[in-house]
């Protein structure tokens, strides 16, 4: 049963009523396995974008240069961004999901939250709104301040790195 039918699966479970809790619980495999984990990180992704207000093309483009997705499964993947990307609300329970599964691959969460960044940044502009949902995502992934400041000056064209870190 490949993930990606594990994710259609989900998705009915889901528009049926069924918690996000009961659906993580039925699919347990290993976490970058997991149509779980494949779920949680569209819809961070989805609600990154809609961090501002708007999602826009550019964005969708961006994710889908992050997170490849297989041929044959972009509509699966589609239904899911599609459904998260309504409003940013509940971004936290997947990104505590995503942290539960990878507590110990920090590099795996780092490496994420530059996706996350990637995204936010693909409109040509960095808000408030964006920079806080950032802020709180590096927070539930324990990211440290020091560490997260660093991965924002990289990304984010005016800021101003700081020379200490």
């Amino acid at each position: 049963m490949s993930i990606w039918f594990r994710i259609s699966e989900a998705i009915a479970a889901l528009a049926s009523g069924e918690s996000l809790a009961e659906v993580f619980r039925r699919l347990r495999t290993p976490p970058e396995q997991s149509a779980g984990f494949a779920i949680a990180v569209i819809a961070l992704g989805a609600k990154m974008a809609k961090a501002d207000g708007n999602v826009t093309r550019n964005e969708v483009r961006a994710f889908r240069e992050i997170f490849h997705i297989p041929k044959g499964q972009e509509g699966n993947a589609a239904q899911v961004f599609n459904m998260a990307r309504q409003d940013v609300a509940g971004f936290d329970l997947y990104a505590k999901k995503i942290f539960k599964m990878l507590k110990s691959k920090p590099s795996v969460l780092y490496d994420l939250l530059e996706g996350l960044f990637h995204i936010a940044l693909a409109d040509g502009s960095y808000q408030t709104e964006e920079d806080e949902f950032l802020q709180a995502v590096a927070e539930i992934f324990k990211i440290h301040d020091r560490d997260f400041s660093i991965l924002r000056a990289r990304f984010v064209p005016d800021q101003m790195p700081d020379p200490y870190t």
